[in-house]
């Protein structure tokens, strides 16, 4: 049994009527080839709503500490996710999420490292763009403009890939690289929170 289909149907099931979800520019994503979602982070719930708003099958990073659970972690293994370590230092995950991508897979992240309570988005860490300089994926910003409350409306917006080849040919830092793509998710945000 794909526990991955299983868990996305479920999810949609439930999320799509509880949040009255709306997305944008779902065109933007890749149907094929490596890609990386990066999305800013409000809410436990932002995983499987990023996972169910698009048609890629996702691997998401998640913290450490949720594999300690070994029925939390099996579950999370088979549904693609694997574990890293706070900071996104954790060369055995990055080492992953690059093979990831090298197959041409789906690769989800939350930058901010940690949900963002206040609904602004911080700064991100600079493993999303140690992700983005060392594989040829396309970058696609997300954002989810929530608060998340029961049947009122929340809408995720994806953007158009992001161009960050100047930056591999320049050879600019991860965290450069990563200030640049958050940019591009701050404005993301904040045309789609004008419009409604």
């Amino acid at each position: 049994m794909d526990l991955y289909k299983v868990g996305k149907a479920l999810c949609s099931v439930i999320f799509y009527p509880l949040y009255r979800i709306k997305v944008v520019g779902k065109e933007n994503i890749p149907k094929t080839g490596p890609v990386i979602i990066c999305s800013n982070h409000i809410s436990n719930v932002d995983p499987p709503v990023v996972g169910i708003t698009n048609s890629r099958n996702i691997y998401f990073l998640a913290k450490e500490e949720l594999f300690k659970n070994k029925v939390i972690g099996g579950i999370l293994k088979r549904v693609h996710a694997f574990p890293i370590k706070r900071g996104m230092r954790d060369r055995n995950a990055l080492r992953k999420g690059l093979d990831i991508l090298n197959e041409n897979h789906a690769l989800g992240l939350f930058p901010e490292g940690s949900r963002q309570k206040n609904g602004e988005i911080g700064r991100g860490l600079a493993g999303i763009g140690f992700f983005a300089l060392r594989s040829q994926a396309a970058v696609v910003p997300c954002a989810i403009i929530g608060p998340y409350r029961k049947f009122k409306p929340l809408k995720v917006a994806y953007g158009k890939p992001i161009d960050i080849q100047s930056y591999r040919d320049e050879k600019a830092s991860a965290q450069v690289v990563t200030d640049y793509i958050m940019e591009e998710i701050r404005q993301l945000h904040k045309i789609h929170s004008e419009k409604g």
